[in-house]
């Protein structure tokens, strides 16, 4: 539309200067009369050959829709309530090019106005400075508008570029998903077998609370990627590493996640972040828990072998005190004996503490059971309720949306009514204008006509003339008698040239 607004605006000024130049050269005379029509012929031939271009690339653009429609928006395609979204994007597209083509069409006709103007004030030009201050606004004017509407086609083409130019990378970055998606296996959740997390698997083997937080919040957001699938996850840990997590990998992590908002990849940035801090923690206390580890295994085996070396010093003493005397070793084996009596006693003691323990402990299970059992059917009955309510939810905002669009449909329809309507009416009005104008331009062409018939002069050839002698010559040659008595001794008269002797 901004090409076709400038070739006719410059059609114009060329046609203007034209004019110009055909009312001066007729008041020097008729010398440049082939140049200006040679002149004429060509822009003619340009503007006729950009219209024929026109209507042709307007042809291929009515095919290509029709091709469009025809497979898109279709009532037998199976994706037909898919493309219904697309097609009410499409008419509101092409409402917003109907009124900027409005738009461009006064602004041309604005500047054609003043082109026309100018033109009118140089039919009569009058040698004067404030004529020529006049013709200078005008121009000046012209001009002005002229440059305001290519800067301001100039900036639309420009942003239609840097948006075709994100459209086209939107749709690379979704191709290659496409294809990842459909080359790769979807990733299938790891269960555990007794149906326990992994936070309550390393609760339950008491590993340290740096490991089991991290592994609550991995089962809180959704796992190593943050909730998103594979590919987004990749290309934003390539643009967040390639700009070291300044701010401004934004803007180009946009542009590989077309299917995310800037919220959607700060808030993946904010996970991420808390993600590697915990997963540092994590790997800090795991080395930590593994030192302690080995340090209380050291231990132990240092007190084993401090035990060890007791006990043999012990057997020794022992050894050497049943060498002194008998007495000593019969009284030793009494309190033996006795102290086998008494650890048997205190051993059934112990067993029938330990069985009344066991079965205080399976009472205490048995209720626990019971308990998780109410609650988890609590839980079930909570999470049934909430999702008839998602349900009973999700069916309004259907209804909802299916009447607001409607609505929607129902208000473009009158609307494009209403512009085909005034469309009309100005189509009307201009044919009116036109005939009007075509009327008057008979009617000064029939004027004109008049006035030659008038003042033509009609004057007939005679190639003859060009060889005969001239009346100023033929007096010249005739025979001159003497003027006096006496004889003439020599005749004055001009030099005949060279060019003329022997005629």
């Amino acid at each position: 539309m901004a090409a076709l607004a400038t070739g006719l605006c410059e059609t114009e000024c060329e046609e203007s200067a034209v004019q110009n130049e055909s009312s001066f050269s007729h008041v020097g005379g008729e010398r440049n009369f082939p140049t200006q029509t040679w002149k004429i012929k060509a822009d003619q031939a340009k503007k006729a050959e950009y219209f024929r271009e026109l209507e042709k690339y307007k042809g291929q653009i009515a095919n290509l829709e029709k091709d469009k429609n025809g497979n898109l928006y279709s009532k037998k395609n199976d994706f037909r309530a898919e493309y219904s979204a697309l097609e009410e994007y499409e008419q509101k597209l092409a409402c917003s090019r109907r009124t900027e083509k409005l738009k461009t069409e006064q602004q041309l006709s604005k500047i054609h106005n003043h082109v026309k103007r100018l033109q009118r004030q140089l039919k009569d030009v009058k040698p004067t400075p404030e004529f020529v201050e006049k013709l200078r606004v005008m121009m000046e004017e012209v001009d002005n508008a002229i440059c305001t509407f290519k800067e301001e086609q100039r900036v639309t083409y420009e942003e239609l570029l840097k948006e075709e130019k994100t459209t086209s990378n939107e749709l690379n970055v979704l191709e290659k998903k496409i294809e990842a998606s459909l080359s790769t296996a979807p990733e299938k959740t790891f269960r555990a077998p007794s149906g326990k997390t992994p936070a309550e698997k390393m609760t339950s083997r008491q590993l340290p609370e740096e490991v089991v937080e991290f592994e609550r919040f991995l089962q809180q957001t959704g796992g190593r990627l943050g909730g998103w699938d594979e590919f987004d996850h990749q290309s934003f840990l390539k643009v967040w590493t390639k700009h070291k997590g300044k701010a401004a990998y934004l803007e180009e992590a946009l542009a590989y996640l077309p299917s995310r908002t800037r919220e959607d990849v700060q808030q993946h940035e904010t996970w991420y972040q808390e993600f590697l801090f915990l997963e540092e923690k994590k790997k800090e206390a795991i080395h930590a828990w593994k030192t302690k580890k080995q340090l209380e295994k050291e231990i132990s085996k240092l007190q084993i072998k401090t035990k060890e070396v007791k006990e043999f010093n012990q057997q020794k003493q022992e050894e050497s005190q049943k060498q002194k005397t008998e007495e000593e070793k019969r009284k030793k084996q009494q309190e033996l004996e006795a102290w086998k009596r008494q650890k048997e006693i205190d051993a059934a003691a112990q067993i029938q503490t330990r069985l009344e323990e066991e079965e205080e402990q399976l009472k205490k299970q048995r209720k626990e059971r019971q308990r998780q059992l109410e609650v988890k059917l609590l839980v079930e009955e909570h999470t049934r309720f909430r999702k008839e309510k998602e349900e009973f939810l999700w069916l309004e905002k259907q209804m909802r949306e299916e009447a607001e669009q409607e609505e929607r449909r129902r208000m473009a329809v009158f609307e494009i009514c209403r512009f085909q309507d005034r469309d009309l009416k100005k189509l009307e009005e201009k044919a009116q204008e036109r005939r009007a104008k075509e009327k008057s331009e008979a009617e000064k062409e029939r004027r004109l006509a008049k006035l030659k018939e008038k003042v033509q002069v009609h004057v007939e050839r005679d190639p003859s003339r060009l060889c005969k002698l001239t009346k100023g010559w033929e007096e010249r040659c005739k025979e001159i008698g003497p003027s006096g008595s006496a004889p003439l001794q020599h005749i004055p008269h001009r030099a005949v040239p060279t060019w003329r002797q022997g005629l």
